[in-house]
């Protein structure tokens, strides 16, 4: 089959023959349609992340396909259902977080000793096919193209997951900082919600675009934030944290501020003066915080209420691909198809 392969830390991505996994007697054979490059991706191809721990270094997280070959001890899926799969599919079983016996969330892949990873501790989604446990897989809602599935695998079910950890209440308004891969899907769900929702980005130029995708309100930073009212959820989807920090400026009393996008230069500090404390403000932090939330997630972009914004590449082109996400350049998500 085709894959792409990371050769090694810093090196271009490279399509390449490889062999064509095998699935055991739980697993199924998914025939990939698309799968996504995230930023997470390239910071492995930097090294910023940990390098796949397998060879050949098979990158891809965000795996869309059919079902083509199901194993022997298989009941729950059938050949010609299209799936995907998570980036954490799976844990140890017998660590000190296992034993606290909570749902598979990604948490894991910060607590448990040895998750399973796809495209980091196992065989990624950037190839033609992927085996993968039946039970470590999600279907994806009829009628949804491969292509507007894969980014809701990840950004949007981390977009989602931020916005139902905060639990806006009715009345209460949302803002979204950083309209990228994350935020223009953020915006979209609080939207589809019912929420008054704020877009802050520093980027003029996206000002108009994040309107289209349903912001009433467009700022630049905190203070233009308070300035129109402030807002009691303030998620966090770029990878600023000082952009963060400078969100609170806004952050109404009792306001929930959520972290969702990784900073790997600077830490997260609360603004000088700022009476944290005293405003009953609360800092969450929210990843991919259970399946259930990735299919209402994939179920509100099946219904026509959130459309990822896409930029495809064959999988000829996928070290271009990788260099566009890497400067980016790609307007929201990149997707390779094979």
């Amino acid at each position: 089959m085709k894959a792409a392969v990371i050769p090694g830390v810093n090196e271009e991505w490279e399509l390449r023959e490889v062999p064509t996994p095998e699935p055991g007697p739980a697993d199924v054979l998914i025939r990939v349609r698309a799968s996504g490059i995230c930023s997470n991706d390239v910071l492995v191809t930097k090294g910023m992340l940990p390098f796949p721990a397998f060879d050949p270094a098979i990158p891809g997280h965000e795996p869309v396909g059919e079902v083509v070959a199901v194993g022997d001890a298989v009941t729950s899926r059938q050949v010609g259902d299209v799936v995907g799969t998570t980036w954490i599919r799976g844990t140890c079983g017998s660590c000190d977080y296992c034993r606290l016996g909570l749902p598979l969330s990604a948490r894991a892949a910060f607590a448990c000793a040895a998750p399973v990873s796809t495209g980091f501790t196992v065989q990624g989604g950037q190839a033609e096919y992927i085996v993968v446990a039946a039970d470590q897989t999600v279907l994806i809602p009829d009628h949804l193209a491969p292509e507007l599935a894969v980014p809701v695998l990840c950004a949007g079910y981390t977009s989602w997951s931020a916005l139902r950890s905060a639990d806006p209440k009715p009345g209460e308004r949302v803002a979204v900082v950083g309209i990228g891969g994350l935020g223009h899907l953020a915006v979209q769900y609080a939207r589809a919600c019912g929420f008054d929702t704020i877009a802050v980005t520093s980027s003029p130029e996206k000002h108009d675009l994040a309107r289209e995708l349903g912001a009433g309100t467009v700022v630049s930073n905190g203070e233009e934030l308070r300035a129109a009212g402030g807002a009691d959820v303030v998620l966090v989807t770029g990878t600023s944290y000082r952009a963060a920090a400078d969100a609170m400026t806004g952050l109404n009393v009792n306001g929930r501020l959520v972290l969702a996008g990784i900073d790997v230069t600077e830490p997260f500090t609360l603004p000088p003066m700022l009476p944290f404390f005293g405003l009953g403000q609360r800092i969450i932090g929210a990843t991919h915080n259970g399946t259930e939330y990735l299919r209402e997630a994939l179920d509100l972009v099946a219904a026509g209420k959130v459309k990822p914004l896409v930029e495809t590449f064959a999988a000829e082109d996928v070290a271009e691909a990788v260099r566009k996400v890497g400067k980016g350049e790609v307007r929201f998500r990149a997707v390779v198809t094979y």
